[in-house]
């Protein structure tokens, strides 16, 4: 993995980060101290491939983005675009729960939602939001329809200044019980 540092006209592409902190250190409006050349490490030796910047002054930063390819050409050309890496969990992890919300499956289902309530506080006669959790067992074809549902009968039975969350939050989570006879 090489590592591509900017700062202003300043660039470089190199293949390990003693290189990349020479660099810096080469730079000295950057002022390159211990605790940015291990930061530096760090990032270099995680697996987080996004771009990383760093603040030198108010609105003045420099980069530094891991990358695939092997010269400076290659990586202005976009040639070594990271398409055929393996995906990490956290991301895989993420897709699936969004994917089964759509999954068409008739049947009972089992829906928690938390949400802000909007209730009256009796001593002062003001409003004041509370965290309320609701647990339903509906009729329903998907996982986004039992969140539809709930929804529309909450929407009936609490006052209409009371916050939902989406249905792709943490804040909503549904169960399959079983098909409906």
């Amino acid at each position: 993995m090489n590592l591509y540092l900017r700062y202003f006209d300043n660039e470089t592409l190199v293949t390990n980060v003693d290189d990349a902190i020479d660099f810096l250190r080469s730079i000295p409006e950057i002022g390159m101290n211990d605790e940015l050349e291990a930061d530096v490490r760090n990032y270099a030796a995680s697996d987080v491939f996004y771009p990383k910047r760093y603040k030198v002054r108010p609105r003045i930063y420099f980069i530094v983005i891991k990358t695939e390819a092997a010269t400076m050409l290659d990586f202005k050309q976009k040639k070594a675009l990271r398409s055929n890496v393996e995906r990490t969990p956290q991301r895989d992890a993420v897709a699936p729960t969004l994917a089964k919300l759509a999954i068409e499956r008739p049947g009972w289902y089992e829906g928690t939602i938390d949400f802000k309530r909007v209730v009256l506080v009796p001593g002062t006669g003001k409003h004041e939001y509370r965290d309320t959790h609701f647990v339903a067992n509906c009729k329903a074809n998907s996982g986004m329809d039992c969140y539809n549902r709930i929804i529309e009968y909450l929407r009936d039975r609490v006052d209409n200044r009371s916050q939902f969350p989406s249905a792709k939050g943490k804040n909503f989570k549904f169960r399959y019980l079983g098909y409906w006879k």
